[in-house]
C-alpha cells in the first residue's frame, strides 16, 4: 500500500499526478480528449496496471476508508495551495504549477466525471478547487478556458448535471467559472441545451432552481456583445418562453427573477435593439401591466422599471397608444399610489415621467406621428 497511500509531502504537480491515479482507478473507462503517442500510452496502461494491481492485491476499492482518506487529503492540500492556510495568502508559483498540471492528460475532465461518486464532504472541496482552478491566469493566460475550447463537450455534461438532484450543486457553480469564457458562454447560448434552463430555473427544488438562476443570469448578462448577437437571433422562440414560462409562472419567485432579469437586459446599452423590439409589442406590455398589479412590492418595483420602457418609447405602435390610453383613468390612479418603503429620487424622477407622458398622451397626435 505504500505505492497509494503517499506518507511524504509532494510538490503541486506530484499531488496532481497522484490524484490523476486515484481518479483513474475510480473512474477507468473516462476518455481522453488529448491525443497521445503510442509509447507513453504503453507506459501510461502498464503504469495503472501495476497501481490496480497493488490495489488489488491489497484488497483495497474506492469506497475503503484508506482510499476515501486518501483522496480527502489529496485534495484538501490542493485546496490549501490554492487558497492559503489560516488566512496566508497562496503561493503564486505552486497555484501555477498545479495548474498547469491539471490541464494535462484530462485530469479536470477526469475530477468532474468522478465527482458523481464522491461523498458529499470530498465532493464540496473538489468543487471549490475546480471553481478555482478556471479562474487561475498564468501570463495573462487563462489555462482552463483554452482547455475548455478544445473540450466543449465538457461543458454538455456540467449543463446536465441539473437533471440529477445529487450533483446539480457541485456542477451548477462550476458551469458558471466555465461561462466566465465568452466562447463557452457562446457555445451554451447557441446550444440545444439552452432551452433546458427554463425548466431548470422552475425545478421544484429551491436550492437547485436558485442555482439555475443563477447560471441563467450569468449566460444573459456577462459577455454584452454575445448576448446581444442571441437574443437578436432568437428573439422569437425566446422571449416567448420567457413570456410564458417565466413571467406568468404560477410560482412567485421565478416571476421575480425573471422580471428582475429581464428589466436587467433591456436596461442595457448593449441591447437597444432588442429593447425596442421587445417595448414594441402590445403583449409584451400586457404581460408587464399585469405584473404591475401583483401584491408584491418587490415584482411591482421590477415591472415597472420594465413598463416604462414601454411608455418611454419614441415610436409606439397605434395599439400600444391606444391600450395606455384606455386605461390611462387606472394607470394614473395606480401611480398615485405606488410607492416604495424608503426614499429614492430616480424612481420618484422615473414614475413622474411616466405619469406626464401617459396624461400627455393624444391620440390624435400620435396618429399623425404614425
Amino acid at each position: 500500500m505504500k505505492g497509494l497511500f503517499k506518507s511524504k509531502p509532494l510538490s503541486p504537480p506530484e499531488l496532481v499526478r497522484h490524484l490523476r491515479e486515484l481518479l483513474n482507478f475510480i473512474n477507468p473507462a473516462t476518455p481522453s480528449r488529448e491525443p497521445k503517442k503510442e509509447k507513453y500510452r504503453e507506459e501510461k496502461v502498464s503504469s495503472m496496471r501495476k497501481f490496480r494491481n497493488l490495489v488489488a492485491d491489497s484488497c483495497c476499492d474506492w469506497k475503503s476508508p484508506d482510499a476515501m482518506s486518501e483522496f480527502d487529503k489529496c485534495i484538501l492540500e490542493m485546496r490549501s495551495i490554492l487558497y492559503g492556510i489560516d488566512g496566508a495568502e497562496p503561493v503564486l508559483e505552486a497555484c501555477a504549477q498545479l495548474t498547469q498540471e491539471f490541464m494535462k492528460e484530462d485530469t479536470i475532465r477526469l475530477l468532474i466525471v468522478c465527482l458523481p461518486k464522491l461523498d458529499l464532504g470530498a465532493r464540496q472541496n473538489a468543487t471549490r478547487v475546480i471553481t478555482n482552478l478556471s479562474r487561475q491566469r498564468i501570463a495573462s493566460r487563462s489555462m482552463a478556458a483554452e482547455y475548455l475550447e478544445n473540450n466543449l463537450d465538457l461543458i454538455n455534461i456540467l449543463i446536465l448535471g441539473y437533471d440529477d438532484s445529487e450533483i446539480a450543486l457541485s456542477y451548477g457553480p462550476i458551469l458558471r467559472e466555465c461561462i466566465r469564457c465568452q466562447s463557452v458562454a457562446r457555445y451554451v447560448l447557441e446550444s440545444a441545451q439552452m432551452k433546458n434552463f427554463f425548466d431548470y430555473v422552475q425545478n421544484p427544488n429551491f436550492e437547485i432552481s436558485s442555482d439555475a438562476a443563477a447560471t441563467f443570469k450569468e449566460l444573459l448578462t456577462r459577455h454584452k456583445s454575445t448576448v446581444a448577437e442571441f437574443l437578436s437571433k432568437n428573439f422569437g422562440w425566446f422571449f416567448q418562453e420567457y413570456n410564458s414560462q417565466l413571467l406568468q409562472s404560477p410560482n412567485y419567485i421565478t416571476r421575480r427573477h425573471a422580471v428582475k432579469l429581464l428589466g436587467d437586459m433591456l436596461l442595457d446599452r448593449s441591447n437597444s435593439a432588442v429593447m425596442i423590439r421587445y417595448v414594441s409589442s402590445l403583449d409584451n406590455m400586457r404581460i408587464l401591466m399585469n405584473l404591475l398589479r401583483e401584491s408584491n412590492k418587490a415584482i411591482q418595483l421590477e415591472s415597472f422599471h420594465v413598463f416604462k420602457l414601454f411608455v418611454a418609447n419614441q415610436n409606439k405602435p397605434p395599439e400600444i397608444v391606444g391600450i395606455l390610453l384606455s386605461n390611462r383613468s387606472k394607470l394614473l390612479r395606480f401611480f398615485s399610489g405606488f410607492n416604495i418603503d424608503k426614499e429614492d429620487e430616480q424612481f420618484e424622477a422615473d414614475k413622474a415621467q411616466v405619469v406626464k407622458v401617459i396624461t400627455d398622451l393624444n391620440p390624435q397626435a400620435d396618429d399623425d406621428e404614425q
